[in-house]
């Protein structure tokens, strides 16, 4: 009798337990690769964000439909999106864009800890494209184990994107090691390899030295970091110099709310 009412008593406090992978952020979701990374769809259209802003700032800014809420900032910043990313669907609609979270691929982070970032990442995206917002992949990545298939089958990163498509990449503060600086060059030379993205949004600075040799691969659109972004007041994406000479007719697009 003792042992039925422990055996009870214990799957009456395993029943309120969450096995943390939130399956319903997935419904309906297609998968790619052998690691199953939820796919973002490529848009109908592709639209230019006006301005970035990060997603604790949010608030901070007057016009949201002319602004994406971005994730380039640390991981405690956002850990509430990530924990429950329902409770944020309303506010988020307001907004021109959304791009996937930023859970960090840090370089010497454990592979399984980076695998599972990039799949929450994309589960997220995935339910927020369900929910109609215009949603744009973050294309993050590590070391060579993410950017290559010396390691896994296929290049961790770029998993569950869409060729030619438009998507997102933060340096900010991502390139100021020697260390670093190599792999977001390798990186980045990979992912328009294996994507061969339309637009390529950069959040952060793009020094030569890693962009030197692609802006004649792809539409580079520059953002400022957000600190940059309040001090100067800025009013639109604003394309580094070098890619002026190379894409001239560039202008910022908004998203209206028929392309949602």
């Amino acid at each position: 009798m003792a042992t039925k009412k422990k055996a009870k008593k214990r799957d009456e406090s395993l029943a309120g337990i969450d096995d943390g992978c939130e399956s319903w952020l997935v419904e309906g979701a297609r998968y790619d690769g052998l690691l199953e990374i939820p796919v973002i769809r490529r848009p109908e259209r592709i639209a230019i964000p006006a301005n970035m802003v990060p997603f604790s700032k949010r608030t901070s800014v007057d016009s949201p439909m002319r602004y994406a809420v971005c994730e380039y900032e640390l991981d405690r910043n956002f850990a509430p999106l990530l924990k429950e990313p329902s409770d944020y669907v309303r506010e988020l609609r307001k907004f021109q864009a959304f791009v996937t979270p930023d859970a960090s691929l840090y370089w010497d982070m454990p592979l399984a800890t980076q695998i599972t970032n990039k799949y929450r990442n994309h589960a997220i995206g995935h339910y927020m494209q369900q929910q109609g917002l215009y949603v744009i992949p973050n294309v993050r990545w590590g070391d060579e184990r993410t950017y290559t298939s010396d390691f896994l089958p296929e290049p961790l990163a770029f998993l569950g994107i869409e060729r030619h498509s438009i998507v997102s990449v933060g340096s900010y503060g991502l390139v100021k090691t020697t260390e670093e600086k190599r792999h977001f060059k390798a990186g980045l030379a990979a992912m328009l390899d294996w994507l061969e993205p339309e637009v390529v949004l950069v959040y952060g600075s793009s020094p030569e030295s890693a962009f030197g040799d692609v802006w004649d691969r792809s539409e580079f659109v520059r953002y400022p970091d957000w600190t940059t972004h309040v001090r100067q007041d800025v009013e639109g994406a604003q394309p580094e110099e070098e890619f002026v000479k190379a894409k001239p007719d560039l202008r910022p697009v908004e998203v209206s709310d028929g392309q949602r």
